[in-house]
């Protein structure tokens, strides 16, 4: 917890008791269904809470936007940022129905009442976003075919609405047809040597594929 308080020093009382709340919670559901790598459970709040938080520094959401998160597995990056931003409504989506589960499960322990959580893949969501989170499932132009067509017009922040993705070491080759795409190092936010190799990637909607 002493990593997310460093770093985001303005949270209330109640997002500081739902951070706190995070680590029994998941490692209750952990002993049952393996949600999170086994050898991460113990470095939950750096590994998975920070890293998906990560995305904040990037782009604060405004009141009343509208995240995708695809492929959340068991719940990163949206639960965190439901969190972190409890006026913004995330819609978390995975195929695998277990983590689903354990996803609405903590969503109700923490009673996050911005977040939806189905078993769906991305291809078949209706609705449009200002932005699509997720944390590495596949390749970006995989990723950029499941969801280009889920992408609000109507921009209200200062980064333009689509793709903000969690991913690690060297992108050159996987962006190259992407030339609107803006690469974040983490390690310039957060400190540790598990961010050394780790981006948020910012994909606009006007991008080319």
């Amino acid at each position: 917890m002493e990593f997310i308080l460093k770093y985001f020093p303005e949270l209330s009382e109640v997002q500081i008791s739902q951070f706190q709340k995070l680590e029994a919670l998941y490692q209750d559901w952990n002993s049952k269904i393996n949600v999170i790598s086994r050898k991460d459970i113990d470095q939950l709040y750096v590994k998975h809470v920070l890293h998906s938080l990560a995305i904040a520094k990037i782009q604060k959401f405004e009141p009343g936007t509208y995240v995708l998160d695809v492929g959340t597995g068991g719940g990163f990056p949206g639960i965190p940022l439901a969190i972190l931003f409890p006026e913004t409504r995330f819609y978390l989506i995975d195929v695998i129905l277990k983590k689903i589960n354990v996803v609405k499960a903590v969503a109700e322990s923490l009673e996050l009442k911005n977040v939806k959580a189905e078993q769906m893949r991305a291809e078949n969501v209706k609705g449009d976003f200002d932005f699509i989170v997720s944390r590495a499932v596949t390749n970006m132009p995989d990723f950029v075919n499941w969801i280009k067509d889920k992408i609000k017009k109507q921009q209200k922040h200062e980064l333009k609405n689509g793709i903000l993705y969690l991913k690690g070491g060297d992108l050159k080759e996987e962006l190259a047809g992407f030339p609107n795409a803006t690469q974040y190092t983490i390690s310039d936010f957060f400190e540790g040597e598990f961010f050394e190799t780790k981006k948020v990637v910012h994909l606009p909607l006007n991008f080319k594929s």
